[in-house]
């Protein structure tokens, strides 16, 4: 692979980041910075990462993997090298690792008053649980918002680790960084950006929150408006065994639901609560007189806001999604085009995942402007892979 400056084509072309890797939410916040079009550098660890898989690991996209041993003074002077001439450093240790390796947010402004440095933790970097592991699950345990989710009322389900590695974590952590980038444009100043996944998630559940205190909510799962409380907005099992997904909450769109349904001089008052029962089990019964793939067809083009529930495997065929290039294949699998698009400065793939960690770390640290790469490959605080 070629490695130079600024590869990508997006908007933060020219905008140099350091990342030091790890999993989860930091890289994917870099992937986005990546995607975009900055100039990612990734700092590995010999060997690589937990949970790592290679060429497929769409989270590596973008970026040439250098593989440095921190634990060696020349990496970590290394790594301030880099610093001296970056925008950005991304971290998503521990609170107070970077510290103790000598790259913590001191040591860093002071070789680059200008500098972004962007933490990416679960529980932030102050409070009594700062220190402690954590995943995903928990983050969203404590928050609030686990207790709501799914449609059982007997147990709360969790979406993966979507909602609160990167809806939480590495989405704000990508807004305070280019929130940050763009005061330090303006000051000459850096400064810390503490993005913490609690926060994000709080933040996210921000209409929860207003629902709640405004009494058009209750703490019951599948008992309201958009958690399969109300019957024109939940799933529904056809024929086949596939699921479909209805979201008919305007009155509008109700209308053009009990239409393609056939079910118009059946339906009861939707407006009546007391009539969700059955309007519930009305819907079922003929949603399960269809397979997926029909009813698809009959919903096609219509406002009822009905779409079929499709794995990944069959979404990359849908063709709105096909129409819009959502998902490309580079010969390992779908992954998803950069997002979100611009008029002028569209974002382009640029590299794909590296094979290993460390592939790159010649060719990159050179072009980063580290001089004596060959002395630091010798001492073993670099590794070319």
């Amino acid at each position: 692979m070629s490695v130079e400056l600024g590869q990508g084509t997006g908007p933060l072309r020219g905008v140099r980041v350091v990342e030091l890797a790890g999993i989860g939410p930091g890289p994917h916040a870099c992937t986005i910075l990546a995607d975009l079009g900055a100039d990612v550098i990734r700092v590995d660890r010999p060997g690589g990462q937990t949970f790592a898989t290679g060429r497929y690991d769409v989270l590596t996209r973008g970026r040439p993997s250098v593989a440095l041993d921190l634990k060696k003074p020349d990496a970590v002077a290394t790594v301030l090298r880099l610093v001296e001439t970056a925008d950005v450093l991304v971290e998503g240790l521990r609170p107070g690792v970077t510290e103790r390796l000598g790259l913590g947010p001191d040591d860093c402004l002071a070789r680059n008053p200008r500098l972004v440095y962007g933490r990416m933790t679960g529980w932030g970097q102050t409070g009594p649980l700062a220190a402690t592991a954590g995943h995903d699950l928990g983050y969203l345990a404590i928050t609030g918002v686990l207790a709501g989710l799914g449609q059982d009322p007997r147990r709360p389900h969790f979406p993966t680790n979507l909602l609160g590695d990167f809806g939480g974590g590495s989405t704000y952590l990508v807004i305070g960084v280019l929130a940050a980038l763009l005061e330090a444009r303006l000051s000459g100043r850096g400064q810390v950006v503490d993005a913490a996944i609690v926060d994000g998630v709080a933040h996210l559940n921000a209409m929860g929150s207003s629902f709640l205190a405004s009494g058009l909510a209750t703490e019951r799962r599948a008992a309201n408006l958009l958690d399969g409380g109300a019957p024109f907005y939940d799933l529904y099992e056809t024929a086949d065994g596939g699921h479909l997904a209805i979201g008919a909450l305007e009155p509008q769109f109700y209308d053009a639901l009990v239409e393609g349904l056939g079910i118009r001089d059946r339906a009861p008052d939707r407006d009546d609560p007391a009539n969700h029962p059955a309007l519930r089990e009305l819907i079922g019964s003929t949603v399960r007189g269809r397979t997926l793939a029909e009813w698809t067809a009959v919903f096609d083009g219509t406002d009822a806001c009905v779409a079929p529930v499709l794995p990944l495997s069959e979404a990359v065929q849908h063709p709105h999604l096909v129409a819009r290039s959502v998902y490309v294949d580079r010969g390992t699998g779908p992954e998803p085009a950069p997002a979100p698009r611009f008029s002028r400065t569209s974002a382009t793939l640029s590299s794909p995942p590296p094979e290993t960690a460390g592939q790159d770390t010649r060719e990159a640290l050179t072009a980063w402007g580290i001089e004596d790469v060959d002395a630091l490959l010798d001492s073993g605080a670099a590794v070319q892979a």
